[in-house]
């Protein structure tokens, strides 16, 4: 295992800068994931970490070492990339052992290292299979294990799993995590795929346009986004966002959306709070997920919002389901069977877990 420290780094193609000072911290058997949308720079950092693209400025730090002039093969790291890249008329043994031979390793020490790859990704019965006999799971899990056998201080993962289908992308998320937790090697894993990220990283970092936005847990990324683009880009259903104003009413706070004026969407946000009250008037933008509506029979009790259902998604486990309220459109997550097109509902909203955002800076306003 090993530590890795992205300080200050930038990296430029002539007057286009895709990486724009970048600080990342990694300790020791974090599996962190950078994950951002196409073009944001997190190939390019991954890349940089490998030696395989030198950074403009800044360093790249393993173990307390700075890497940037040593070779990427001196680096002790191994990288699985998105395409596979086995040798098509090598076996799985010789394809996993080629690197070793390659450093002069011994009989032994190569047939030692296969022996326990083999058993930690279940390759036994491929070892003497050729790449063109091997499904697209079992060719990812050869990289994974040509990796492996170098037991390396750090892995690199360049999306991984885009050229599987979802149940194998499913059975090999299992996989890599697995043998995190096993092998509890220092990881950083580079992904497009928000529920790659959620579900393998112990730290995710959200890039755009070449900067990071956000470095945190998965769960405090997914409650707490820095900004709208973050909380847009995490979910699925995305989070709703909702342009209103907030308004001052006696010790409480409201937040009115545009539509419909004075009509519009009107939600008891609770109590005045010290970093609502400098908004009072201002543009605003209401984060609400879909799981923080939760469906009420229509002349309950509760302080509800009004809606009409529009669509419903059925999920087998959920039911999406887009709705209407005083021109707003909202998704909400209710339970299988719940909800029909046009009927008349009432939505219960989660105010303790609501989001406000500055509708000029973007930016989450805390409470």
């Amino acid at each position: 295992m090993a530590s890795l420290n992205i300080r200050n780094v930038e990296k430029h193609y002539g007057d286009l800068r895709t990486l724009k000072n970048v600080n990342i911290d990694i300790e020791d058997g974090d599996f962190l994931v950078l994950l951002g949308p196409s073009g944001c720079g997190k190939s390019t950092l991954l890349s940089a970490i490998a030696g395989l693209a030198p950074v403009t400025s800044g360093e790249i730090v393993i173990d307390g070492l700075v890497v940037n002039d040593i070779e990427s093969a001196d680096r002790d790291i191994a990288m699985v990339f998105q395409s596979y890249a086995l040798y098509p008329t090598m076996t799985v043994r010789r394809n996993l052992t080629f690197g070793m031979r390659v450093r002069g390793a011994s009989r032994q020490e190569q047939d030692e290292a296969v022996k326990r790859v083999a058993a930690v990704l279940q390759l036994g019965e491929l070892l003497d299979r050729k790449p063109s006999q091997l499904s697209g799971g079992q060719r990812q899990r050869v990289a994974m294990g040509r990796a492996m056998v170098r037991q390396p201080k750090i892995f690199l993962f360049d999306e991984p799993l885009s050229n599987l289908d979802a149940k194998l992308r499913t059975d090999m998320r299992a996989e890599i995590k697995k043998l995190h937790q096993r092998e509890k090697t220092t990881t950083v894993y580079v992904t497009h795929d928000q529920i790659e990220a959620m579900t393998l990283a112990t730290k995710i970092v959200v890039m755009k346009g070449g900067e990071v936005q956000q470095i945190g847990s998965p769960q405090d990324i997914y409650e707490h986004p820095n900004n709208l683009f973050i909380a847009r880009f995490i979910g699925s259903p995305a989070m709703n966002c909702i342009a209103g104003t907030l308004e001052a009413e006696g010790p409480a706070v409201f937040f009115r959306g545009h539509s419909k004026g004075r009509d519009g969407l009107r939600i008891n946000l609770g109590p005045m709070t010290n970093g609502y009250r400098a908004f009072v008037g201002a543009a605003v933008v209401l984060g609400v997920r879909p799981e923080w509506l939760a469906y009420a029979p229509t002349g309950s009790a509760l302080d509800l919002i009004d809606a009409v259902v529009d669509v419903v998604e059925p999920t087998g486990s959920d039911n999406f389901v887009l709705l209407k309220a005083r021109g707003e459109t909202l998704m909400a997550r209710f339970a299988p069977g719940v909800g029909t097109p046009g009927q008349h509902v009432g939505l219960a909203i989660d105010i303790d877990k609501t989001l406000l955002f500055d509708a000029q800076t973007e930016q989450r306003i805390p409470r």
